[in-house]
Parts: C-alpha cells; structure tokens; sequence
C-alpha cells in the first residue's frame, strides 16, 4: 500500500476517508496568503476545458506534501487537492510569482508590528539535508562520506523567529552565508533592505572570522561567535539553542529532511513555505 511507510497519525488521515483534527490551512494563513496569489487566466468561453482546482484546496494539496514527505503522485485522491501534479504545478507557479517569499515577508511584517520580534539578540547556524541522486544545487557533504546533499542556514531572532534562510551545496562553508542573511533578516523595505537589524548576533566556531566580525560592526552589530580552536564550553549555547529549536521545527516538515525536488526553485519554494509557516506560529 502507498500509505505503509508513513506513520499511523498519516495513515489514519487515508483510512475510510480524509478526517483531520484541524485543516492545514487556517482562515487567518489564508487571509493573509490569498492576495498575494496572482489571479489566474480567464477560461476560455468555448471549449474552457475542466475547471481549476480551486487555490486553497491546492496549498492544502502542497501542506500535505511539505509535511509529510510523500512523493507527489502518492497524494490522496480522497483529499479534493487535484492531483499530485496539478499542486506541484501550483507550487511551482507561485514560486515563480514570489508569493512564498512575499507570505514570509507579510508574516515578519505582520509579527514586527505586534512587537513579537526580539531584536536585541539573533542567533544563526545551518543543518543537513541528503539529497538524492540528480538533485541540483547539491553538493558533496564533508560531514556524510561526501554524499550529495545541501545546507540549509537560519538566522532567527531570540525567540526562534526564522527572519531570513537560504539553501546552498553542503560544501559551502557556513560563514559564507553569514552577511548574505543579515543584509536579508527581518521585514525588509521597497528597496529589498532590513528595515532592523538585531543589536548582537551569536553564532558557534564555524562562523568565527575576524573580517566578518568587522563587517557586523560596520552594520552596527556586536558578534558574539565562538572562537576556533578554543575547548568547548564558551557559554554562548544558553543564547544560541533557539536557532537549533528552529531548525528542528524546520525538519519537522520531513519534505526538508530529504531533498527530493529535482530543481533548485522547487526545494526554495518548499524551505521558503516551511519559514512561513513557522513564522504564523508565533501569530
């Protein structure tokens, strides 16, 4: 059966029908997600051919996938989503459209103005994810006998709020990422700039650099950074453990403990979605 190798919660969800406790997509995700989809083509008055399957019922479509990493052509027809291809399609369209980078921005907007950003501290680290034979933008991780796989950074601010991530090959150092995330944290303005930017940044040995440290204080930001070759023990974990929380909220959409999407801009499109998501928590 498609459904053997997925726990029992997913099973259930399949047996006799879909019931779940809670849909995937709330009211207030979708109040918020639904102006930013760009309207679709009018059909055509003769011939229009077979209705659309309707936005919401295909990000429900695409929730379902993102969290429980089934292969796409496995989704439920019991669900109403369409087929797995007519979400995958969707997904690929609204990333192309920047809908998911413009949902994370709208949260943090939405989350900064509540004041439930802490900028007084951020923290930043990256984790693994295998990749598959032929998925671009891997590469051979140091960590897993050169396997191929990608990186995935996170900044977040002191409450474990993801304000900016990226994805590169897994043999990219991590410091490397460092300022591309700060100069991209946070709500940004109409001209693609943090509009804030938090007052200390602690990070673990990998980012340990001196021209970098230099660079934080050009932005008007103190590092707090592990120093390399030092024991361990610096005392910083009591700061940084949020990053590591998040980055486990991260990899609990199991879509992103393994890259399976082939391209680039689809695994983006589900690592950009996962930040949202995590973003509306803390709505």
């Amino acid at each position: 059966m498609a459904f053997a190798f997925i726990s029992p919660w997913i099973a259930s969800l399949v047996r006799g029908g879909i019931v779940m406790a809670k849909p995937l997509v709330s009211d207030e995700l979708w109040a918020i997600l639904q102006p930013l989809i760009p309207p679709r083509k009018p059909r055509r008055f003769r011939y229009p051919g077979r209705k659309p399957i309707d936005d919401r019922k295909a990000l429900t479509g695409i929730l379902f996938v993102l969290k429980t990493g089934i292969p796409w052509q496995d989704l439920p027809v019991e669900m109403g989503c369409g087929c797995g291809m007519t979400c995958w399609r969707r997904l690929r369209d609204w990333k192309e459209a920047g809908v998911w980078t413009r949902l994370h921005q709208a949260l943090l907007q939405r989350l900064d103005d509540a004041h439930r950003i802490n900028w007084t501290r951020a923290a930043i680290d990256s984790t693994f994810a295998r990749a598959f034979e032929g998925a671009l933008g891997s590469g051979k991780n140091p960590t897993d006998r050169g396997r191929p796989g990608v990186k995935q950074h996170l900044l977040v601010d002191a409450n474990g709020v993801p304000l900016a991530g990226d994805i590169t090959p897994a043999n990219v150092p991590e410091v490397q990422e460092l300022l591309p995330l700060v100069d991209s944290c946070g709500p940004l303005d109409a001209d693609g700039q943090p509009q804030r930017r938090p007052e200390t940044l602690y990070a673990d040995r990998a980012y340990d650099s001196e021209p970098h440290r230099e660079e934080l204080r050009k932005r008007g930001m103190e590092a707090k950074f592990a120093k390399r070759r030092t024991k361990h023990g610096s005392g910083l974990g009591v700061y940084r453990w949020v990053v590591e929380r998040t980055i486990s909220w991260l990899h609990g959409f199991r879509k992103l403990r393994f890259v399976t999407e082939k391209t680039q801009e689809m695994q983006l499109a589900f690592f950009n979605l996962a930040l949202a998501l995590i973003c509306s928590r803390f709505l």
